[in-house]
């Protein structure tokens, strides 16, 4: 896998390329700074934490990512999952953040290499937008204490909510003016400032009026109150291995969280440039860049899509732009730090705020909940668990409900009823229909094609067809064809074995047509050949329908048997003469 180098591009770079990627990089550093204190906050960590995970990680995600564009840093979702962790170990923190950027990152490389990113297709779009819906609304609630200057709590969202409720009385009303003013100058400046301004235009002069006004002095509480922001490049940091273990459920939770982040991102953008992604490398970028996170002083990260989009739309081209944004960063921790440390508290609140209610989307929750009961339950279910449950579990639970819904609207084998049509040709239907136009289906005689995979998942549904079939006392054979079926494992072929001993011991017979070279090998090893007779087993022939045309002969000669005359009104008998006829 060779490096991509930041400079790489589809075509050499000129002065005023290299100025555009410049720009986009700088814009996508201003949206970092309040970004990055704002998660760090949210995921109750020092704001400078936020701050180191969009430097150092972000030059790394930048240089060993496939997608050009994609931008690594702190987001909104992992803030919240760590949260969790986090407050269960206040003692110390950083030392628990830097350790999961340890263990994130070495299972992000893992996931990687072993393409386990195709996972991410089996996670439902109700899922991540009712995870996304239920953490937006845990965040706003989790700030609605710093909005008012009141004490805040843990717990779910109903003891939150309750509690500040109570605690409305000793609001602080320069902390509340603070916050208001916040949401409702970012919302005016939006309508007239490039993207990413307003934040940093907000929060700038908030910090400045705070320092000139002295509002920490007035009650105001400040960053400096919470964890002052160093001067100086991000520290070097050693991940403390002891106890790693106990953390790893939320490791778990968060790599599964950035795949479906990170792929979102890359796929969103890939749609609008027609660039090609390798999301098993991009996944390997980004536990680069959760290594770097880990000894830079930092806490996980992944792709933004925020920050992502904020790139593109500069007319970034190469990830000189990405990489270009942590640098400035850097240069923003350099001189910055005291500056950042009279910003109110309130006003990052009031920003979070307002990113929350991005993240909300109502038009594809409106979509969703139009679209059927299983996307609603889906939905419904996983905010209630981002709601009352670790969001860590949450993940789990949404994970699970989308494996639920696979499982229920995958139908793995499909199961077709061969009749005869007016043509006196064969056609398909499904076996509970009612056959039209022509002789139809033969009463002594139940032909089924069998499509899809033959294993121990699929077993039980091959089973109730073939029970279903069997059901019909006056069905002597049944004929199975299984041209289009894939494989066989022991449970499928032990199926097919137990409905023939059934049959056979009712003086009823199940015969099998179409088996190709490969699957009648494979009957052999795992002896379910030898549960049948020769003449039972009508492996495929060259020529169109040929086996299966022997099969229905050998099928109308067993009926026959059991009395003369018996197979005249078959309807198959009627084909079988008209396909002899035919040259």
């Amino acid at each position: 896998m060779p490096l991509p180098l930041p400079w790489q591009a589809t075509a050499p770079l000129s002065r005023a390329d290299l100025r555009t990627e410049a720009v986009a990089g700088l814009a996508v550093a201003v949206m970092s700074v309040p970004q990055g204190i704002a998660y760090a906050m949210v995921a109750g960590l020092p704001p400078a934490m936020g701050l180191y995970a969009g430097a150092v990680p972000a030059i790394v995600g930048a240089l060993f990512r496939s997608s050009r564009l994609v931008v690594v840093g702190p987001t909104n979702a992992l803030s919240l999952v760590f949260a969790t962790a986090i407050a269960a170990r206040a003692d110390d923190p950083v030392a628990v953040a830097a350790t999961l950027a340890l263990l994130v990152g070495v299972l992000q490389i893992a996931a990687g290499l072993l393409r386990l990113h195709a996972l991410v297709d089996f996670i439902s779009a109700a899922v991540v937008t009712g995870y996304i819906t239920g953490a937006a609304t845990l965040i706003a609630v989790g700030q609605l204490p710093h909005v008012t200057g009141t004490p805040a709590t843990s717990g779910d969202i109903f003891t939150r909510t309750g509690h500040w409720v109570a605690s409305l009385p000793a609001t602080q009303p320069l902390s509340l003016a603070v916050a208001v003013g916040t949401v409702l100058l970012i919302a005016l400046l939006r309508t007239r400032l490039p993207r990413g301004l307003p934040a940093l235009v907000v929060l700038g002069a908030a910090t400045a009026a705070s320092a000139a006004f002295d509002l920490r002095g007035r009650g105001v509480t400040v960053i400096a109150d919470l964890a002052p922001v160093p001067v100086g490049l991000p520290p070097l940091t050693l991940p403390e291995l002891e106890g790693s273990l106990a953390l790893g459920s939320v490791a778990v939770a968060a790599m599964v969280l950035s795949l479906v982040e990170s792929t979102s991102v890359s796929r969103a953008l890939a749609a609008q440039t027609g660039e090609r992604v390798d999301v098993g490398r991009d996944f390997v970028g980004m536990g680069a860049a959760n290594l770097a996170a880990a000894f830079t002083g930092a806490y996980p990260v992944s792709g933004s899509l925020a920050r992502s989009a904020l790139n593109h739309a500069n007319g970034a081209r190469t990830r000189l732009a990405g990489a270009l944004s942590g640098a400035f960063v850097l240069v923003v921790l350099l001189g910055l730090g005291p500056v950042v440390d009279h910003t109110p508290v309130a006003a990052v609140a009031g920003l979070i705020i307002v990113v929350v209610r991005d993240l909300v989307d109502p038009e594809a929750i409106r979509s969703l909940w139009h679209s059927g009961l299983s996307d609603r339950w889906a939905f419904a279910g996983t905010v209630l668990g981002t709601w009352m449950l670790p969001l860590d579990q949450a993940i789990y639970l949404g994970v699970g409900i989308s494996i639920v819904l696979f499982l229920r609207r995958a139908r793995l084998l499909t199961v077709r009823e061969f009749v005869v049509d007016r043509d006196l040709h064969l056609r398909e239907v499904d076996p509970d229909e009612s056959p039209t136009g022509g002789p139809g289906r033969c009463g002594a005689i139940r032909v089924l094609q069998v499509e899809g995979p033959l294993f121990f998942a699929s077993a039980s549904e091959l089973e109730a067809v073939l029970t279903e079939t069997a059901a019909d006392p006056a069905v002597r054979v049944v004929v199975v064809r299984l041209k289009r079926a894939q494989g066989v494992d022991y449970t499928a072929g032990r199926v097919l074995a137990r409905i023939h001993d059934d049959l056979a011991g009712e003086g009823r017979h199940l015969l099998l047509v179409g088996m190709r070279e490969d699957m009648m090998r494979r009957l052999e090893d795992i002896g379910v050949a030898e549960a049948f007779d020769a003449e039972e087993l009508f492996p495929t022939q060259p020529g169109w329908f040929v086996a299966m045309n022997q099969a229905l002969e050998h099928a109308l000669d067993l009926v026959e048997a059991e009395g003369p005359g018996h197979a005249a009104d078959c309807p198959f008998a009627r084909y079988l003469e008209a396909s002899r006829a035919t040259p």
